[in-house]
């Protein structure tokens, strides 16, 4: 009984093996490489399970997702002889596993091997072709779409898809930092008065046009206002004599031309006028004219 016991055991334990053998499982998240005698016959990218020779193929994992690669902190060259420090990261992907397996014989550190050389010379030849100006203002996006543009074609021989590059840190070293930023500063500080000093001019050039137009517009109303002033007097002058030429029509207006010039002739707080007897208005009043 322990003898046929001890074979069931045995026999159980080989069964499981050469199951374990003839299957492979597949995850959601991962490639299955199918090797015979050391080369790829056929890879799975769906989930489940799959069948395999036991003992003539061997299965391999190559991870599905999105994967990231930290590149180390390094110094590059500006176009203007200025060193500046870089430490960017990467995201990438395994896009084709088999030309990935062909080429790199599925190894994910030969894979980032290639990408971190791929990425420090197009990073180190960007910026070689911008003063340091430029590198400081290309922070915002700029020079990571001008690194990734550069590699990503490069990255397709190996089956990798690089999905994005951004730098972490793109600065100045420590001990010529504060001088660069403040000749940075003194430099916008030109630039502002160079504006200032434009904006100026053109206001002074608005206010010279529009006081001209103003002069302009204000010659021609009064030289308007003259005419209708003499239009007026002309019309007041064909009254007057209109009025004058008829004998009831110039006693009244001379009365009351007598009253205005006594009007006129009456200022301050005295009141009183003293009149001559062969005074004009005397003779009106006294009903002599």
């Amino acid at each position: 009984m322990k003898k046929r016991s001890i074979i069931t055991i045995i026999a159980g334990v080989a069964i499981l093996t050469a199951g374990a053998m003839l299957v492979t499982v597949t995850a959601q998240d991962e490639y299955k490489l199918i090797r015979r005698f050391g080369k790829v016959e056929r890879v799975i990218s769906s989930p489940g399970i799959s069948l395999k020779v036991p003992f003539l193929e061997t299965a391999a994992t190559l991870p599905k997702q999105t994967l990231l690669y930290d590149l180390s902190p390094s110094d590059v060259i500006t176009r203007d002889k200025k060193t500046m420090i870089c430490d960017s990261y990467v995201l990438w992907r395994i896009e084709d596993p088999l030309k990935f397996a062909q080429t790199l014989n599925s190894s994910l550190e030969s894979g980032e091997s290639r990408i971190n050389t791929a990425v420090y010379n197009a990073t180190k030849n960007a910026i070689s072709s911008m003063s340091q100006d430029e590198v400081i203002t290309s922070r915002d996006g700029q020079l990571s779409e001008i690194v990734l543009n550069s590699v990503k074609g490069n990255m397709t021989q190996y089956g990798i898809n690089l999905l994005e590059f951004e730098t972490k840190q793109l600065d100045l070293p420590d001990d010529n930092k504060e001088a660069v930023y403040e000749r940075m500063i003194s430099e916008r500080d030109n630039i502002a008065a160079t504006y200032t000093a434009e904006g100026n001019s053109e206001a002074k050039v608005i206010r010279n046009t529009t006081d001209k137009e103003i002069a302009i517009k204000i010659s021609e109303a009064e030289k308007q206002a003259e005419i209708l002033k003499a239009e007026g007097e002309q019309e007041y002058m064909k009254i007057l004599a209109q009025a004058y030429g008829e004998e009831e029509r110039s006693e009244f207006y001379s009365f009351v031309r007598s009253l205005e010039a006594l009007e006129k002739s009456m200022s301050g707080t005295d009141k009183t006028v003293i009149l001559s007897s062969d005074s004009p208005i005397a003779q009106i009043f006294n009903g002599e004219s």
